[in-house]
């Protein structure tokens, strides 16, 4: 076993023993005040989360696989046909008993985050028949989510990720027919009217659930189903909203625009006192652009609600930093997606690839299907490697998402204070080329030798500064690894912190690492400043170590 898997197996088994009944706080519902989500005694929290993808709604992009198997119903397929009918009823029943485990919630909230937002296909709780009945099975598995959070105190965000018929049209959603069948047949309104009435049934008094997102990402654009259907969006939600108060008056409600969930064009006044606007947020541009959230925001502050980010991730940890750190400096709370996915590092957990997978994923891209045997064996392996245990753990990524350290800065995740506050430039009138467009600090482009992939940085002339904030959980004394090169000699620059200050001359115009020690922090917050003394010196990042 790796010294990670082995770190997380000891934290993993801490967390269970000091978690016990009784021993977190009490457990209180959440719900909107103006532009913020606060507990029933006022107390406000700002949501950060983790998405439970690829558990009850498997995602083939998760799975490494192609056209054959991008959604659930042809990841099925792929499974029945490979290892027959009886054998793949059992792999998908023990799939999703390892897929999320208590292990994995302990495992959460040892980490600080504080919500899960499940992805739920109406499939797992809802069958296709007609008439259509409820399926066990997922509500045990969802009654165990809850009973997890309650332990750990971690709120949970339901998402209606594949609603009946489809949403989108997409793989996503789990669409049948590539269309967004749920606006084109009235009958699957109906059925998922009757799917939310029953969760929030079952759910009513459970004030681990923070709210209901009623639709994930409904009418892409680029299908035409936007302009399609769009005109029925916002009425849907009022239906749903009102059959669901009947049952329960008290869980937020979560609504999403069209379009991915960002064109809220669909949306007139606030329907209900309990609503939460959400949008997701992914950066996939290169150069990497820090897009503007400003039309949320103004939504927010003209209806007097809060703005969430149902999704955001799919990076690296220079826009998961910069990104969270964006939205909590405009009071917009997020929910990072995915929690774990194969073979990947810009997830908290990287699922190992079992043997043979490339046979099994190049049969989802039409070649040739590999040997019963083979494929058994590694869908065996898979039910293994999914538990969280047998995960490999990237703390960076952790530690990007949520600020802390240890961890390195990107230069150009300046705070979002303004000017005299997280930065101060001489013209404070121009335009940043990239990233920051909005903002006058010079961003600046570092080649990294790798096809279509470059990474940013800043530029900083005399008496030009830039500061930046993060998190010690521990309040250890740390080294700062500074990367930089120099523009214009001669050159120094100071890195000042809350009670200190050091000073560094620099005169390599290639780029250079230089270390600045000791640096001491403080327990909980903490802030430095980049200052250009004199001369012109570009920065890439600063890495923080205990």
């Amino acid at each position: 076993m790796s010294s990670s898997k082995l770190l997380t197996a000891v934290c993993a088994l801490f967390i269970v023993t000091a978690s016990a009944p009784g021993f977190a706080k009490e457990i209180e519902f959440l719900h909107t005040r103006g532009t913020d989500i606060v507990t029933e005694s006022g107390e406000k929290v700002m949501p950060r989360g983790l998405g439970l993808g690829n558990w009850l709604l498997p995602e083939g992009y998760m799975w490494k696989f192609g056209d054959l198997g991008d959604r659930p119903r042809k990841i099925e397929k792929i499974v029945s046909d490979l290892i027959g009918d009886e054998n793949a009823e059992r792999f998908w029943l023990e799939f999703r008993r390892n897929y999320i485990t208590e292990a994995d919630i302990a495992r959460i909230a040892e980490l600080g985050f504080n919500s899960v937002r499940p992805a739920l296909n109406a499939r797992r709780f809802m069958t296709e028949t007609d008439p259509p009945e409820y399926v066990g099975e997922g509500f045990e598995l969802l009654d165990n989510l809850i009973a997890w959070c309650k332990k750990y105190g971690v709120y949970v965000i339901i998402d209606m990720h594949g609603a009946p018929g489809g949403q989108t049209g997409q793989n996503i959603d789990d669409s049948p027919n590539n269309e967004p069948e749920l606006f084109s047949n009235p009958e699957n309104q109906d059925r998922l009217e009757a799917l939310w009435v029953k969760i929030a049934g079952r759910y009513k008094d459970e004030a681990i659930v923070a709210g209901y997102d009623l639709l994930n990402e409904p009418l892409p654009q680029r299908t035409g189903a936007a302009e399609k259907y769009k005109d029925q969006l916002e009425p849907l939600y009022k239906r749903l909203t009102a059959a669901i108060r009947k049952v329960d008056p008290k869980h937020m409600i979560t609504v999403e625009g069209c379009d991915w969930a960002n064109d809220w064009s669909v949306f007139s006044e606030p329907f209900d006192d309990n609503l939460v606007y959400q949008f997701h947020y992914y950066c996939w541009d290169n150069p990497s652009n820090l897009k503007s959230v400003q039309k949320y925001i103004d939504f927010g502050k003209k209806w007097n609600v809060p703005v969430w980010v149902g999704e955001t991730g799919e990076r690296d940890n220079a826009i998961y930093w910069g990104t969270t750190q964006y939205f909590e400096a405009n009071n917009i709370g997020w929910s990072f997606w995915p929690w774990k996915k194969m073979d990947a590092s810009n997830a908290p957990y990287s699922i190992p690839r079992p043997d043979g997978w490339d046979e099994i994923a190049g049969y989802s891209r039409g070649r040739a299907a590999p040997s019963k045997e083979t494929a058994q064996k590694a869908f065996d392996q898979l039910l293994e490697n999914i538990k969280l245990e047998n995960c490999d753990y990237y703390p960076d990524v952790v530690n990007a998402i949520l600020r802390r350290v240890p961890g390195r800065i990107e230069c150009e995740n300046y705070g979002h204070e303004g000017a005299e506050k997280s930065y101060h430039v001489s013209d404070d009138g121009a335009k940043s080329e990239f990233y920051r467009k909005n903002e006058p600090v010079k961003c600046v482009t570092i080649e990294t030798g790798q096809r279509r992939r470059s990474v940013q940085g800043i530029q900083l002339s005399a008496d030009e500064w830039t500061a930046y904030d993060f998190t010690s959980p521990k309040g250890e004394t740390c080294t700062a690894a500074i990367r930089l090169k120099v523009e214009k000699e001669p050159a120094a620059f100071k890195l000042l912190g809350a009670k200190n200050s050091w000073q560094v001359k620099v005169n390599n115009t290639d780029w250079e690492t230089v270390e600045v020690n000791p640096i001491p922090c403080q327990e909980g917050e903490n802030h430095l400043q980049l200052q250009v003394i004199n001369g012109t010196i570009e920065f890439d990042w600063i890495e923080l170590k205990p």
